[in-house]
């Protein structure tokens, strides 16, 4: 099995404390930034930042949905870590500062992959879907934070 690893990033026009805070805000703020791939989206413990439990389904293709439960913990200042529960999916949105009033996010997703002929194809098509589904979470992101 080999590592798949997904990664995307974008400037936003708002300091790193209120782009953080909208990533961390699981309660109201996430919701907003979700595109259609997400459905059943679902606060179960807590809500804001470490010590929440999400639940959603992810869309990533016509015909592969991931149930997914996560667990998030802040480890670094900046830092969010949202671990799969239901498999070895683990995202880490990260905030930095880039320039005055601005923000760097990058965002990552790493999951053990399929063997042989279907995780050729996971490794080699699954990072470009993921991106493409973040890039759109990020440009809501951007509309939500840059008001």
């Amino acid at each position: 099995m080999a590592q798949v690893e997904a990664t995307t990033e974008r400037i936003v026009a708002a300091d790193p404390e209120t782009v953080f805070d909208t990533l961390a805000d699981y309660k109201d703020g996430r919701p907003k930034l979700l595109p259609e791939h997400f459905s059943e989206y679902q606060v179960r413990e807590g809500g804001d930042g470490e010590g929440t439990l999400v639940h959603w389904k992810l869309q990533a293709t016509s015909k592969r949905v991931r149930d997914c439960l996560l667990e998030v913990t802040e480890p670094t200042d900046g830092q969010l870590v949202e671990k799969d529960r239901n498999s070895s999916m683990v995202t880490t949105w990260t905030v930095t500062p880039a320039g005055e009033g601005r923000s760097k996010v990058v965002v990552s997703t790493v999951w053990n992959g399929a063997g042989g002929i279907g995780g050729f194809f996971e490794r080699t098509f699954a990072p470009k879907g993921l991106g493409r589904i973040y890039d759109a979470m990020l440009a809501k992101l951007a509309e939500e934070v840059e008001k």
